[in-house]
C-alpha cells in the first residue's frame, strides 16, 4: 500500500504524451494546445474610442471646437484633427491623426450647426491606444494549455483558426461484478445496479474526452480475460471498476497479468480507494478502480483525472480554496488519507456532510468539494484551516 503522493507520481512518471492534430476552431473546446500560439497583428490594430463622444486635442478643450466629420466604428477616418477642430467618434472607432484625447458627449453642448464645447473640468484620454492589449508576435497562448471559452476568443482574434491539439485518448470503460444489472433494470434480490461506468463516462464527457463503454462482465476469469483483451487493443487507457480486491472473486488483477499488463502499484493508502491498481500494457494503460461509486469517483479525481490530461500534454491542477471548518471532523483509521465531502456554508467556512462510506454517492450531490484528513490524523477541530477540493 502506498501513499496517494507516491501513487500520483508514477502515473503521471507514465504518461508519454500522444500525437497531435489540426482542428477546426469550432471544434477546439477543452482540447490540449501542442503548441504556443502567437498573435499575427496587434491587438488593437489602431488607436481607438472608448467612449462616444469627439475626439479632438487636449489643448482646445477651453475652445469651441468645429466638427469636421462623424467617424462611426469600421470606418477610417478621413481628415486630420488641426486647432479648435474634433470629429464625433463612436465607441471602437479608430482615432483620427491630430487628436490626443475623446471627450465623452455627455460632457459637451452643441454651439450651432457644426461645433461643440467641452462642459467637464477634465477628462481622460478615452482612447484604448494600439497594441496595448497584444502586440504582434506575441505568444498569446501557450502549449499545454487546456482550452476554454476565454481562449477560443483569443484564438480567434489571432486568426489562428485551425490550432494543433493533441489527440483525446481513447478510453475504454469496463465494469465487473456478478451482483450488477444496467440502470435500467429493477436489481432482484442480492443485486445492484451498475452507476460507476456511466459515472465514468460522464466525467470523461466533462473533459472532452469520449469513452467507449464495454459493459458488464460476470465474475468469471474467461469472460473478463476475453474483454479486457479487446479493451486494450481498442484503447490508449481502460478503466475497470469492480473486482480489484483481495476476495475470492476479485479477478482483474490476475487478468491484467494474463493479457501482459505489467502493474505498478495494487493498493493505495487512501479511503475511500485502497483496492486501486494502475499498470502498463505494451500499447496502453490499465486503472483497476475500486467498485463502491464513491471510491471509484474519487481515485478517478485524485488519479485518472489528472493521468489522462498529463496523456494530452496538459499539466492538471485541481481547484482549491482554504476556508475553516464548521464542525470538527474524526474517525479512527488512521492508516490511509481519508476524503471527506463537505458543503461550503460561506465564502469562509466548510461543513461536513452526512456520509455513510465508499456506498453513499448521494452524499457528493450536496458536496461542494473533498478535505483530507491525513495519514496519521485522527481529529479535526472545528475552527481548522482546512483546503477543499472543489468538486
Amino acid at each position: 500500500m502506498i501513499p496517494l503522493i507516491e501513487a500520483l507520481q508514477i502515473v503521471l512518471d507514465s504518461a508519454r504524451a500522444l500525437e497531435s492534430e489540426r482542428v477546426e476552431l469550432a471544434d477546439a473546446l477543452n482540447r490540449v494546445l501542442a503548441e504556443d500560439v502567437a498573435a499575427d497583428m496587434d491587438i488593437p490594430p489602431f488607436d481607438k474610442a472608448t467612449v462616444d463622444g469627439y475626439a479632438c486635442r487636449r489643448a482646445d478643450l477651453a475652445h469651441t471646437l468645429t466638427v469636421v466629420e462623424t467617424i462611426p466604428a469600421g470606418v477610417r477616418p478621413r481628415k486630420q484633427i488641426g486647432p479648435d477642430q474634433c470629429a464625433k467618434i463612436m465607441t471602437g472607432a479608430a482615432m483620427p491623426q491630430g487628436a490626443d484625447c475623446t471627450i465623452m458627449i455627455e460632457q459637451t453642448e452643441t454651439v450651432g450647426d457644426h461645433a461643440i464645447r467641452f462642459t467637464g473640468e477634465q477628462t481622460p484620454d478615452n482612447i484604448f491606444r494600439k497594441a496595448q492589449d497584444i502586440r504582434n508576435g506575441q505568444v498569446v497562448l501557450s502549449r499545454g494549455s487546456r482550452i476554454g471559452p476565454q481562449h477560443i476568443a483569443v484564438l480567434a482574434s489571432v486568426g489562428h483558426v485551425r490550432p494543433l491539439v493533441a489527440r483525446r485518448p481513447r478510453v475504454g470503460i469496463l465494469a465487473g461484478g456478478d451482483e450488477l444489472v444496467g440502470p435500467a433494470v429493477r436489481p432482484g434480490p442480492a443485486q445492484i445496479r451498475n452507476s460507476n461506468s456511466s459515472q465514468l463516462i460522464a466525467q470523461l464527457a466533462a473533459m472532452g474526452i469520449e469513452a467507449r463503454d464495454y459493459g458488464m462482465v460476470k465474475d468469471v476469469a474467461d469472460e473478463i480475460d476475453r474483454l479486457l483483451k479487446v479493451a486494450i487493443a481498442e484503447n490508449d487507457v481502460v478503466l475497470i471498476s469492480g473486482g480489484v480486491s483481495v476476495g475470492d472473486f476479485d479477478l482483474v488483477p490476475a487478468a491484467l497479468r494474463q493479457n501482459d499488463v505489467r502493474l505498478l502499484f495494487e493498493k493505495i493508502a487512501v479511503k475511500p480507494g485502497k483496492p486501486t491498481i494502475f499498470g502498463l500494457s505494451r500499447s496502453g494503460y490499465c486503472f483497476g478502480l475500486p467498485g463502491n461509486p464513491v471510491s471509484t469517483f474519487v481515485v478517478f479525481k485524485l488519479l485518472a483525472k489528472p493521468f489522462l490530461y498529463k496523456l494530452m500534454g496538459h499539466d492538471y491542477s485541481p481547484v482549491e480554496v482554504e476556508v475553516r471548518l464548521a464542525e470538527a471532523v474524526s474517525r479512527r483509521d488512521m492508516e490511509r488519507q481519508s476524503w471527506v465531502p463537505v458543503k461550503l456554508t460561506s465564502a469562509t467556512m466548510a461543513a461536513p456532510l452526512e456520509y455513510h462510506g465508499s456506498g453513499h454517492i448521494l452524499a457528493l450531490c450536496e458536496a461542494h468539494g473533498l478535505i483530507a484528513m491525513d495519514i496519521g490524523v485522527t481529529r479535526i477541530e472545528k475552527g481548522a484551516p482546512v483546503r477543499v477540493r472543489l468538486l
